[in-house]
């Protein structure tokens, strides 16, 4: 077995717990801006440490007021947005849990999570989403407590709080020390009911403090990012949190569809997305080149800057000539990105799956360093991480200090330390299933290179096998579909079949922008487009392309493209964008029969069948 372990760089006091961190930055600071509230419409008002932390503390009492006890459990369900953030810090200081909740949840989810924590009481964020629990209510007794972020809830609780002393709140405050629960975080559920992740207060502190540490160009004071991924998930919860620590102003977008112009008005100088962002913002760049007749332009800077970077790999680095193409693209082309981007980005952080060598490369040529990272909520984010200095695109970095990454003979991920999960709340049976002694055995599969760098392959449950014994990883033929800006999601299957073959679902926001572009005026719905032959052969011809990169028995043989998009909405992806396989593959087994019959002419096709 194969091993990285980092020991810690900070090391914390063990009666130390989250609230520490806003206090021991507004003692280095109280006027640093750590938060803003988006007023309007691209206008912005700061929020310093010291002020942010006096709302904390009053919010906190205003908690303690209503009746709140340390350890309860209290559900939050709401968009990201300032408030949550808020009432986090103002849980803790009060010594409750936060128990989050997609604000996308239907109510059988809501009463799943909030049932299953022993929630005593609820936040929404507003009527509406307090209208799924109230259709629900009855089965939750014990939920005797709800507010509701817009309206008059947090300046009730805020006057209701003041009658209790500052020494009360910092009794409670002190009560939890890092071994303690800091909050429930439920799995996304890809198969099942979702497993709720007791995260303690140690994990966000020791990755806090040791982040910075290791990040000191990224996570610093003066820096702001937007934050617009779900603070339900744990992914934004910890970079929350991070920020805070380091000083590094944030900015809330609750929806995803502003987060272009919230970047131009905020200026963020590090973003924090998944792949998929990455990819339609190359891709929106890409179509809109062509369609301003600049398509040539856009392809030739694209492929300069990803050779530009991939030579600043070797020892020789970029030829002169290479070099005074990237100088020229720069100006026609990737300055008006970085524009595009609020015009001060340096870094990003990815995660919830591999970004893709061929991006990586992209945005750091255009001057966005985007630094992978990977983890799952059992381990309160990351375990590992690129740095600026210390980089290798189409890895997911090194693991962070006080983490350990071990590769099983299986090639399984095995993860523990400091920030691994105590366990699953009320599953010792998924508890003990999951850990071999003290590592905490992830599902994933990847390797560790000679210098300690993890790359991920792929879901050990996800592999398939194929009737002639071939395992294929779906991850790495899916990944680089979706580049193509066409497609929206992609899903292999094969498993005990004599090949391997693809559902496609057709990007219903690029579908009208590329059918332009590729001359077709006829404007065609999703349903219509599936079989129009034009979008036939660019997928076909995105199928080639990734097919060049493996055996014949790895390769995809024949694609079916379905009538909706593959979405949240839909049910066939979490909230952080992961496809539920299983629910895809049961929704269209019959489609899947048919592209294993002889007699699937009409639903599916051959690759090879498209002149390209």
């Amino acid at each position: 077995m194969k091993t990285n372990e980092v020991p810690l760089l900070v090391v914390s006091d063990p009666k130390s717990n989250i609230t520490d961190l806003i206090i021991d930055r507004v003692n280095k600071d109280p006027k640093l801006p750590i938060m803003a509230k988006q007023v309007e419409a691209g206008v912005w008002v700061d929020v310093t440490a010291g002020e942010y932390l006096a709302e904390v503390r009053a919010l906190a009492k205003g908690f303690i007021a209503a009746g709140i006890e340390p350890g309860q459990r209290i559900g939050i369900m709401s968009h990201t947005r300032y408030e949550w953030a808020l009432c986090d810090f103002a849980l803790w200081f009060a010594g409750a849990v936060s128990v989050p909740i997609y604000e996308s949840s239907a109510p059988s989810q809501i009463e799943w999570i909030l049932g299953d924590s022993g929630a005593v009481a609820a936040i929404f964020e507003n009527n509406e989403l307090f209208g799924l629990f109230q259709t629900v209510k009855k089965s939750l007794p014990q939920v005797n407590k709800t507010w509701t972020l817009e309206g008059s809830d947090l300046s009730d609780l805020i006057d209701l709080g003041t009658k209790i002393s500052d020494e009360v709140l910092e009794a409670r405050r002190t009560s939890s020390g890092m071994q303690d629960l800091s909050t429930i975080i439920y799995t996304s559920g890809t198969t099942g009911q979702p497993k709720g992740c007791e995260l303690l207060h140690q994990g966000f502190v020791d990755l806090s403090r040791n982040a910075q540490a290791v990040l000191p160009e990224v996570v610093c004071p003066g820096g702001s990012t937007v934050l617009f991924l779900p603070m339900a998930h744990v992914f934004a919860r910890f970079v929350s949190v991070l920020c805070v620590a380091g000083g590094v102003q944030v900015g809330h977008q609750p929806d995803a569809k502003n987060v272009a112009s919230a970047m131009q008005s905020f200026h963020p100088t590090f973003l924090l997305a998944v792949p998929r962002v990455f990819e339609k913002v190359y891709n929106s760049a890409e179509q809109r080149a062509e369609a301003g007749g600049k398509g040539k332009i856009f392809h030739s800077a694209a492929e300069t800057a990803i050779a530009w970077s991939m030579a600043l790999d070797t020892k020789k680095g970029p030829s002169i000539g290479l070099n005074l193409k990237h100088k020229l693209f720069d100006a026609l082309v990737y300055k008006k990105l970085r524009a595009a981007m609020g015009g001060q980005v340096k870094y990003a952080i990815s995660g919830g799956g591999p970004l893709g060598a061929r991006l990586g490369h992209f945005y750091r040529a255009i001057g966005l360093i985007v630094l992978e990272g990977y983890g799952l909520t059992e381990t309160t984010a990351p375990v590992t991480i690129g740095r600026p200095n210390n980089l290798k695109i189409g890895k997911v970095g090194f693991p962070l200090p006080g983490c350990g990454v071990q590769i099983a003979d299986d090639g399984e991920i095995w993860l523990r330390g400091t920030n691994v999960l105590k366990g699953y709340w009320n599953n010792p049976q998924a508890t003990e299933s999951t850990f071999e002694g003290d590592w905490f055995k992830t599902g994933d599969i990847g390797a560790l290179d000679e210098d300690g760098f993890l790359a991920i392959t792929g879901r050990k449950k996800e592999l398939i096998i194929t009737a002639g014994g071939k395992n294929v990883a779906p991850a790495l033929l899916e990944d680089p579909l979706r580049a193509n800006p066409l497609i929206s999601q992609a899903v292999v299957i094969g498993d005990a079949k004599p090949f391997v073959s693809v559902l496609i679902s057709l990007d219903e926001e690029m579908l009208p922008i590329w059918l332009e572009n590729s001359g077709i005026k006829e404007k065609l719905t999703t349903e219509q487009a599936i079989t129009n032959t034009a979008v036939l052969t660019e997928v076909s011809k995105a199928i080639e392309g990734v097919n060049s990169h493996f055996s014949t028995a790895e390769s995809i043989r024949k694609f079916a493209l379905l009538p909706r998009d593959l979405t949240e909405k839909s049910g066939h992806l979490t909230p952080s964008l992961k496809i539920k396989r299983s629910i895809v593959i049961d929704d269209y087994s019959q489609l899947i029969d048919d592209i294993y019959a002889d007699s699937a002419k009409s639903t599916c096709h051959n690759i090879g069948d498209y002149k390209i």
